[in-house]
């Protein structure tokens, strides 16, 4: 019989997951206004320390709950820069539009500002078949310098990326990972295994299911005010303590109820940090109204019941 000393058996930890390209858990920040809806810089630097002091390993910016159809592309740069200059983790962009040219243009100038990585949705509305979808795709490629997260959201785009298509988009010399947010776990793995990108949940209530299927982490709405219990349980996951990392999953049902529930997440993200006490404006711009007091209260009950407020 084979004996191990304790460092050998430290040293052969099992881990269940595969490497993180951008970090496992990354809130998909948003973007702190003033009550004249400009953007408040200082505001955002404080956001993102605390999110990182919270467990957060990585940064979403300028994506949708960021509310980045209403900011502009200086705004943009600008918040990259800021955030990437008080925090030491990847910091992704969002880089995305339904007119390929102006994606181009934005990969071109946001990576220029310092980002780590681009967030880079599927060209929406329009509803492009599937070859003018790799053609958006290698167009942004081409341009780029830095990885690409395909954004996977049929849900508000409209458009479905299929599996010959990713295996295409695969084979893109910068795109490396997928925010998942098309609710489908049953392709998971073979799109995953197909493409070998990284994979990560675009869904807070699906995390737990996707590790199990083969991502890596998520791009999240709770991780504003969740982003501990949920390194806790991707952590547990990673160790194979699969029945503590479904008590967490359990227990953050219920923020994933309140602040996804009603599909307005980067207003409930906003009501969830006032409540916190991380963010004393909720400003936001049009068409998205600021949370009202019951939204607040709904975010402060989901926070309650989930064991994040005292």
């Amino acid at each position: 019989m084979v004996h191990m000393c304790d460092s050998e058996v430290s040293e052969n930890t099992m881990h269940l997951l595969s490497p993180a390209p951008f970090g496992r858990v990354l809130p998909a920040m948003v973007t702190p206004m003033k009550q004249d809806g400009s953007i408040d810089y200082e505001v955002a630097q404080q956001l993102a320390k605390r999110l990182v002091s919270q467990g957060a390993d990585g940064i979403v910016v300028n994506g949708t709950t960021g509310e980045s159809p209403v900011t502009h592309m200086e705004e943009k740069i600008e918040l990259v820069r800021a955030v990437k200059e008080v925090v030491n983790v990847p910091v992704v962009s969002g880089a995305g539009s339904n007119d390929t040219a102006h994606t181009v243009r934005m990969v071109e100038h946001i990576q220029e500002s310092g980002a780590d990585g681009l967030l880079i949705v599927a060209p929406y509305y329009s509803r492009p078949s599937q070859e003018g979808i790799v053609a958006h795709y290698a167009a942004a490629d081409k341009a780029s310098q830095l990885p690409i997260i395909v954004y996977d959201v049929p849900g508000r785009t409209g458009v479905h990326i299929n599996i010959d298509t990713y295996k295409r988009l695969g084979e893109l010399e910068h795109v490396v990972a997928v925010k998942d947010a098309t609710g489908d776990l049953s392709s998971v793995a073979t799109k995953q295994i197909a493409t070998s990108l990284a994979w990560y949940s675009g869904d807070d209530g699906l995390f737990l299911p996707f590790l199990s299927v083969g991502a890596v982490g998520i791009i999240s709405v709770i991780a504003h005010v969740a982003a501990s219990p949920m390194r806790d349980l991707v952590d547990a996951f990673d160790r194979g303590d699969i029945h503590e990392a479904q008590r967490i999953a359990a227990r953050l049902s219920h923020i994933v109820d309140a602040l996804n529930g009603d599909g307005q997440q980067a207003v409930m993200a906003k009501a969830a940090l006032h409540a916190a006490g991380a963010l004393d404006c909720t400003a936001m711009r049009l068409p998205n109204v600021g949370p009202k007091p019951e939204q607040v209260q709904k975010a402060v009950l989901g926070m309650h019941a989930a064991g994040l407020l005292e």
